[in-house]
């Protein structure tokens, strides 16, 4: 994910979701946290565009996300969702009961990457 802040970013997912900073460069250009068994990766948006010639879309906290999302799931998406808030996430959709009995809400991140958060499909 290419963002503005790698360090920042990292201390978000730490605050907002409980993950671990797995690894950073000194130049803090390029990061990666563990959160359970995958890794996701940090880019700063100035490594990108030297890795990317012909451009890329950036992100942002106040335009429509991505059609694309990062699913977290919770035994208790409720607490997890309010937490993410209170660390700097955005709320996009409020947590609803799917029809199959499935808790899902959508947040931004701190980058306004889309984010859903669910309890687990029983």
């Amino acid at each position: 994910m290419y963002v503005n802040d790698v360090k920042n970013t990292i201390s978000f997912y730490e605050k907002a979701f409980g993950f671990s900073q797995k690894f950073l460069t000194p130049e803090n250009d390029y990061g990666e946290i563990v959160s359970g068994e995958t890794t996701i990766a940090f880019a700063s948006i100035e490594l990108a565009k030297s890795n990317l010639k012909n451009g890329f879309i950036e992100s942002n906290t106040t335009g429509k996300p991505f059609g694309i999302e990062m699913g977290f799931t919770s035994e208790t998406p409720e607490k997890l969702f309010t937490k993410a808030i209170k660390a700097g996430a955005t709320e996009v959709e409020k947590i609803i009961i799917k029809p199959w009995g499935q808790k899902v809400g959508y947040l931004k991140d701190n980058n306004g990457f889309l984010i859903e958060i669910c309890s687990p499909i029983k």
